[in-house]
């Protein structure tokens, strides 16, 4: 199916890029999302009408994430969980955990947001993940995991 992006999407293209994907993929993922149209005449035409429009509000969105990313650069979070001898925590910390204590520091940031390339967190240590503010604003912040004598602190 063509469509036409309607915003910057991650490995597909920019504002205004038709491109062919999977049926699926446009009808269940990026259309419902408001993400893309599908490319007819018509809808090309509306697009071209409101493309600058469209681009205020995109440059709009990455400003205010890069404001939120300037926010978040000397931010540095720790959680605090159970731990044996050896280091390896009880349980993992994942991205609902982090959400959490970012929460705690200030930030809403939405837990399906946070990039855990390594999966959930097992050992204690200081870990980095990212976190996209916008689908174009990718910041890395640090984790840092300790045992449960240690109380969360958000610096």
């Amino acid at each position: 199916m063509q469509i036409i992006l309607l915003e910057k999407v991650v490995n597909l293209g920019n504002l205004g890029d038709v491109v062919k994907v999977k049926d699926g993929y446009a009808r269940n993922f990026l259309i419902p999302k408001r993400m893309a149209k599908r490319a007819t005449p018509a809808a090309m035409a509306e697009f071209e009408a409101r493309r600058v429009e469209l681009e205020k509000i995109a440059a709009e969105k990455l400003a205010a994430a890069q404001g939120v990313a300037d926010k978040m650069a000397g931010l540095s979070v720790s959680v605090a969980r159970k731990a044996g001898m050896d280091g390896r925590l009880f349980g993992s910390v994942g991205n609902a955990d982090i959400a959490e204590a970012l929460k705690a520091a200030g930030f809403d940031i939405d837990k399906a947001a946070i990039r855990m390339p390594d999966g959930p967190l097992k050992a204690i240590g200081e870990f980095r993940s990212t976190l996209p503010c916008t689908r174009m604003c990718w910041p890395i912040s640090p984790w840092r995991l300790l045992p449960s004598n240690h109380r969360r602190v958000a610096q």
